[in-house]
């Protein structure tokens, strides 16, 4: 439903944001939950059954996040990389742990296929605030471009470049919330001194495709895994979901790579962004983390059986 905003709490309305604002910003997110207890043991705990690389450290004083990979033990050069992405946006919490899920319960499943490399929590800072931004105000959603303003999306960059032409697929694992209305698009408004114009939440699971490079075979794959586990959203009344004309029933696009969009992060033939709904009273937290879940592995499925 549409809703009205009062006025956003840091800065002055029309006037962007700069370096006192964000200060103010920064000063009013807290740690909420455990980057440390909730991520990193269950990564420590996957370490029997696969390898894990530290790939970047992300020292904001007085905080210290390392960044970890999972990687197929049994790597080999000779097969394609499936790509999978959590947390770019860490209030986005079954993206974290949808990953982190599949990773134990299903990556086996792949050994000697194709070549497993999940980050599931690229934006730790975040994830314990429960926020879309990291610490200088920068959604590092919009920043997988070089150079990077934001070092989560920098780090990750890093790490796949030896083997950027060999993703076949990517999955990137995301959440539209109610706070993306009630709290984030407010903010974005604020910081940019833009008008901040209501918006409506979907209910309900969907997919961003890229509009340069459309894949609307797999697309609908990976929605027809879904829709087992929780519902699809329905187009709006102008036949769209946040704001962008849907092309098939769960599915809209954006112009990944240009937009900066971690989707567009590689030049994978196959790829994605979900997009769960976990305030949805039909919904719960098992359900989103098992929806991530399905989605990752009808996207790899399809991506092999279709290959490059």
């Amino acid at each position: 439903m549409m809703t009205t905003h009062s006025p956003y709490p840091v800065g002055t309305p029309g006037t962007p944001w700069g370096d006192t604002e964000r200060s103010e910003w920064r000063s009013r997110q807290t740690r909420q939950r455990s980057y440390e207890a909730d991520v990193l043991s269950a990564i420590e705990r996957l370490r029997e059954r696969f390898d894990v690389v530290q790939y970047g450290q992300l020292d904001y004083a007085p905080d210290s996040y390392p960044l970890f990979a999972i990687k197929s033990r049994g790597w080999r050069d000779d097969l394609p990389v499936a790509l999978v992405t959590g947390g770019v946006h860490g209030y986005e919490t079954s993206g974290v742990h949808g990953a982190l899920q599949f990773v134990d319960q299903h990556a086996a499943d792949y050994d000697g296929r194709v070549n497993l490399l999940v980050a599931p929590c690229v934006s730790p800072w975040a994830y314990e605030r429960i926020h879309r931004w990291n610490p200088q105000a920068i959604d590092p959603n919009r920043s997988f471009r070089e150079p990077s303003p934001a070092e989560e999306s920098a780090a990750l960059m890093r790490l796949v470049v030896p083997f950027n032409d060999r993703v076949l697929v990517h999955i990137d694992l995301h959440e539209t919330t109610d706070t993306d209305e009630s709290e984030f698009r407010p903010a974005l408004a604020a910081r940019d001194g833009k008008p901040d114009v209501p918006g409506e939440i979907p209910d309900g699971f969907y997919l961003v495709d890229d509009s340069e490079n459309p894949q609307p075979a797999f697309q609908q794959a990976i929605i027809a895994a879904v829709e087992k586990v929780t519902h699809i959203a329905p187009a709006d009344a102008n036949a769209e979901i946040i704001g962008s004309p849907v092309v098939a029933p769960g599915v809209i696009e954006y112009a990944l790579k240009p937009l900066g969009l971690c989707a567009g992060m590689t030049n994978a033939r196959y790829r994605t962004t979900t997009e769960v709904y976990p305030d949805s009273p039909r919904a719960t937290a098992e359900q989103c983390n098992a929806a991530q879940v399905a989605a990752v592995c009808a996207a790899i499925d399809f991506a092999l059986a279709h290959g490059g």
